[in-house]
């Protein structure tokens, strides 16, 4: 143990409380900065539109055929035409049924990509149809 006697006093000054005190004046000052609010409008447009797409009040049906087209109440859409038909219907004062109904024999790829499509809209009343035909197996 030392001797205090011998022990001298700190002449040094400590800045260690000096940093903390800049550091928290320093951002105070970045937090009050404004943000940029440099813009640039631009005009994307509507989207791809599907004018000849009935879009029903009620229930509006999706389905995929056996060489994979996807279809809105019976008119072929495009995938990007399908998120814009759904985005019409999401819209509505009162959201329509949408109905999903993939053959039997479409590929998986294509129903995947749809529901996703589907899932990603918001769309809340939704459901499969058909899937009763499914309900028995033919025996081997």
């Amino acid at each position: 143990m030392a001797n205090r006697e011998n022990v001298a006093p700190l002449s040094e000054m400590t800045t260690t409380p000096l940093i903390d005190v800049l550091l928290v004046l320093l951002i105070m000052f970045v937090i009050t900065i404004p943000v940029a609010t440099h813009s640039v409008d631009v005009d994307v447009g509507q989207g791809p539109q599907c004018h000849d797409c009935p879009l029903d009040l009620v229930k509006n049906r999706v389905t995929i055929t056996v060489d994979d087209k996807v279809r809105w109440n019976e008119t072929p859409v495009t995938n990007a035409q399908l998120a814009a038909l759904l985005k019409q219907s999401r819209a509505l004062p009162v959201e329509p049924e949408l109905q999903f109904e993939p053959d039997h024999n479409a590929s998986y790829r294509v129903s995947a990509q749809t529901l996703a499509t589907i899932q990603g809209s918001g769309v809340t009343k939704f459901g499969f149809v058909g899937n009763e035909r499914y309900r028995q197996f033919a025996s081997r």
